[in-house]
């Protein structure tokens, strides 16, 4: 029997992220969901056209073994692999060293290759992340989560749950790695899968789907508030102080947002709640406020743009923010980099 791994082929090809003969670099770390996602690659793309990039971190007794399966796997399918053994800083944010690196060789590859970044996240994850990003964010970016397409990053996944991905590999005979971090309550993601998870099931038998469906809505309603930002900043990166006084407030943090996401690079969170203030700047002369994540809205006679903040002050507020707990972008935010444009706050 293979209903399983013939719907999700069927589903995968219709929903255009992977198609015949178009580059693609897999992210491959052998668990189950970029296992699926690799032979999937291959069943549509064809092999030729398929990449697949596994980085061993070396963080676990099994880091050797995990690269080992991707290599065999990547052979039996007839996929180049590229393996990175990227060197772990001495101080930092451990999570946010290890997806830096991986998109950052992702992206290399891809851009020598022509091609778009496929990353297996599922439906399961869709619901961990927005979980997540509730409790640690409070904005409407945290209920948006992940897009299939972001840029190059695509994730032809997100549709199936992590229990359908699994049924794939057994009915494809492809074994997988797991990794016993997954399930270990050290980590927030743990702890959601394990405890969060289930008590809202419990609560309401559909309660991962309508987390999904409200998501799906959002992300709808974001696109009709993206168009209302660029139909108010027409381009430019600034906007003067009294017409971002006269707007309504909602739609004065969602200028503010993209104004600070523009000049970061990538998601600024947090620059939205300080519209307010950023909006009493003074018309007269020029006045500054530095906002977290490296950015600085600069008020000069009547107008405000934002800047990069000067690395010194970057570096005290970053500090600062790390210590009010307030949530990092994720792999999601690495996608909303490559597109250059992220998603309403």
């Amino acid at each position: 029997m293979s209903e399983t791994s013939d719907l999700i082929l069927k589903q995968v090809r219709t929903g255009g992220l992977l198609s015949e003969g178009r580059p693609v670099v897999v992210l491959l770390s052998g668990g189950r969901d970029s296992t699926c996602l690799l032979d999937l690659a291959v069943r549509i793309a064809g092999a030729s056209a398929v990449g697949a990039l596994h980085v061993n971190y070396g963080l676990r007794d099994a880091a050797d073994a995990d690269e080992h399966h991707c290599s065999v796997l990547c052979e039996r399918l007839g996929v180049q692999i590229e393996t990175r053994h990227p060197r772990r800083p001495e101080a930092g944010n451990l999570q946010a060293w290890a997806r830096d690196a991986r998109y950052g060789a992702a992206a290399q590859i891809a851009a020598a290759r022509g091609a778009d970044v496929a990353a297996g996240h599922t439906a399961t994850d869709q619901v961990e992340t927005i979980l997540y990003r509730m409790a640690s964010s409070p904005s409407r970016r945290a209920l948006l989560g992940m897009r299939a397409r972001e840029g190059l990053l695509v994730r032809p996944l997100l549709g199936f749950t992590r229990a359908q991905t699994a049924a794939y590999c057994e009915e494809r005979r492809l074994e997988w790695r797991e990794d016993e971090t997954n399930s270990s309550d050290a980590f927030a993601r743990g702890r959601i899968r394990s405890s969060l998870v289930p008590a809202l099931a419990a609560v309401h038998p559909a309660a991962v789907e309508n987390v999904l469906a409200l998501a799906q809505t959002l992300r709808d309603e974001a696109e009709v508030l993206d168009a209302l930002v660029d139909e108010i900043l027409q381009g430019r990166d600034q906007i003067e102080l009294a017409r971002l006084r006269a707007l309504a407030p909602a739609l004065r943090r969602l200028v503010v947002q993209r104004l600070a996401d523009r000049a970061a690079g990538r998601p600024a969170p947090g620059a939205a709640r300080r519209s307010d203030e950023i909006a009493a700047l003074a018309d007269r002369g020029t006045a500054a406020l530095d906002l977290p994540h490296g950015v600085r809205a600069v008020a000069r006679d009547g107008t405000v743009r934002f800047e990069r903040t000067p690395p010194l002050a970057a570096a005290r507020l970053e500090k600062n923010w790390g210590a009010q707990g307030e949530a990092r972008p994720d792999d999601a935010a690495a996608g909303e980099q490559a597109s250059g444009r992220a998603p309403i706050n």
